[in-house]
């Protein structure tokens, strides 16, 4: 059985994916491995996870200004993940994408969702994000 979300939109687009949800903040910078699409900071819950081609929902960034060029060099490499959704505005990773669209024509979708939704996500889902900012959520 599917349900809808509604999520604010950051970034439009649509994609679709298995969620990887993790209740920690993550840092791209030191924290992902943009070659491999690897979570790799050992102190994460998801350490050793491949995010690539996953809808990643996290409640926000952790770390560095630099996290944004890491999301970009990932999406080039096609290591990114499909979408990501957020309890909150992250501005450095949406930069990330802003500039992954202006000087690259490559975009993924980035949304925020209420806490309850947010909460409501579990590991595994099919997630399919609409342009809109609607979420399919197909439970694992």
């Amino acid at each position: 059985m599917s349900r809808r979300l509604n999520g604010h939109v950051v970034i439009a687009g649509q994609a679709q994916g298995r969620a990887l949800v993790t209740r920690e903040p993550l840092s791209f910078w030191g924290g992902y491995d943009c070659e491999r699409g690897e979570i790799i900071d050992r102190r994460h819950e998801r350490s050793g996870e491949i995010a690539a081609g996953r809808v990643l929902v996290l409640p926000f960034g952790r770390g560095s200004s630099t996290a944004s060029g890491i999301l970009l060099q990932s999406m080039l490499n096609g290591t990114a993940p499909a979408a990501l959704i957020s309890l909150q505005v992250d501005p450095i990773l949406a930069l990330g994408v802003i500039v992954a669209e202006e000087m690259f024509a490559c975009s993924m979708p980035v949304l925020t969702l209420s806490q309850i939704d947010f909460e409501s996500l579990q590991d595994g889902d099919q997630i399919r994000i609409e342009s809109e900012g609607n979420i399919v959520v197909e439970s694992a």
